[in-house]
């Protein structure tokens, strides 16, 4: 008889060996020291840490829309600079770009380019009117005050200008150097990977305060896998 498993429908894991699994990967433990430590083979236990993976990304996508002082900033993943390639980033990186309440949570989202239309449709998207944002001097946020941002402040790196009192971006740097330490540990992650990889990131940065088992089995267990 198939024992019942309130976190994954049709498992054949027990819900108390799964419950070790969601330990370990709360623990930030991989997947081959997962499967050593409780007995579950490799090619499932990979396979359960992607569909956790997975879930993490859909709970990131319903957060709420962001308010206060909120910090915007784009960053680069992948592959160093390339040779004779110039311009804002680099050439075959996946960019990623970062909303971040100030002591408080972050949002990412992969993005084609650093256009105006593209960062500032993300910004409408995900951040109240009314909130006080931050940014550098990129000239994809010119133009906020326009659509509705009435109080957008800037600092200039151009000019070695990183901070001017609460005129800052020093929270969403602060995440990016976090989670290009954290990703690096997996020694380069496939680019059909990478975003649910960057999703659990953000998932742990914003739990960063909280105890982040807990936090897994009541998600799972309100949206099993």
């Amino acid at each position: 008889m198939q024992t019942k498993n309130r976190y994954y429908r049709r498992s054949r894991i027990t819900e108390a060996k799964f419950r070790q699994l969601v330990r370990c990967f709360a623990l930030d433990f991989t997947a081959s020291s997962t499967a050593e430590l409780i007995g579950v083979s490799v090619r499932s236990t990979n396979s359960i840490f992607l569909k956790i993976r997975h879930r993490i990304a859909e709970h990131c996508e319903l957060e709420s829309p962001l308010q206060g002082a909120v910090e915007v900033d784009e960053s680069y993943f992948g592959a160093h600079r390339v040779r004779g390639k110039r311009g804002r980033g680099a050439y075959g990186k996946t960019i990623v770009f970062g909303l971040l309440k100030r002591q408080g949570k972050v949002y990412t989202e992969i993005v084609p380019d650093c256009s105006k239309t593209t960062l500032q449709g993300i910004i409408r998207g995900h951040v109240d009117l009314g909130t006080v944002i931050h940014s550098d001097g990129w000239r994809g946020y010119e133009g906020l005050v326009d659509i509705g941002y009435d109080k957008h402040f800037r600092v200039n790196h151009g000019a070695n200008e990183f901070a001017n009192g609460d005129r800052h971006i020093n929270g969403i740097e602060s995440f990016w150097s976090y989670a290009k330490r954290r990703l690096a540990k997996f020694n380069g992650v496939a680019k059909h990977t990478f975003y649910l990889h960057l999703k659990e990131t953000e998932y742990r940065f914003n739990h960063r305060r909280d105890n982040v088992y807990l936090g897994l089995l009541k998600l799972l267990r309100n949206n099993p896998l």
